[in-house]
């Protein structure tokens, strides 16, 4: 395997994880691509078999000192390992010892997201402008009226926290709707 010469310098021909052995994989940090040595890691065959292996709690505590280093990629990939350790003292204790930049923590932790999809009544999955229409009777808590079934419900918003809601104008208020009562309008 090639690995580039300039993210192979970086840490002079080391794996930039352990900083034991030689560095052999350029290894992207997800979900950023390998168009830049920014978003790459030099790691060995060790630290990659380890990555996937459950039991290599031990193996990490490598993480003490890569941890610290410089590198935004080297920091989130360390902090993404790390986290998958959070439960076990040491672990737990270096997370709350490192004082890591949002953004870092933000594409560290960005591994362990699960997107979140909203679906109407059908399954059918919704996005931020789609039209639905309304599959029973609602009465709008908070106001004098009811929407009827059939309403049309244009340009609604999903709520990011919470795939059971979106938001929708029905008689010039916004509302919070089940998705359970909407039909997407195809």
């Amino acid at each position: 395997m090639s690995i580039n010469a300039q993210l192979k310098q970086r840490n002079q021909d080391l794996c930039e994880l352990c900083n034991v052995d030689t560095a052999t994989i350029e290894y992207t940090v997800s979900p950023k691509n390998d168009d830049s040595i920014e978003n790459q890691v030099a790691i060995c065959e060790t630290c990659l078999k380890a990555m996937d292996a459950d039991d290599a709690a031990f193996h990490w505590r490598c993480l003490e000192g890569s941890i610290w280093n410089p590198e935004p990629s080297v920091q989130a990939l360390s902090f993404r390992l790390l986290h998958k350790f959070k439960t076990e003292d040491w672990a737990s204790n270096l997370i709350s010892s490192v004082d890591i930049d949002e953004n870092i923590q933000q594409w560290a932790l960005s591994a362990f997201e699960v997107a979140a999809v909203h679906t109407d009544a059908f399954g059918n999955k919704l996005e931020n402008g789609d039209t639905v229409v309304l599959t029973q009777l609602l009465n709008v808590k908070g106001t004098s009226f009811s929407a009827s079934k059939g309403t049309v419900v244009k340009k609604i918003k999903l709520v990011h926290d919470n795939t059971e809601h979106i938001e929708g104008k029905i008689n010039d208020q916004t509302i919070v709707i089940l998705t359970k009562f909407v039909k997407k309008s195809l």
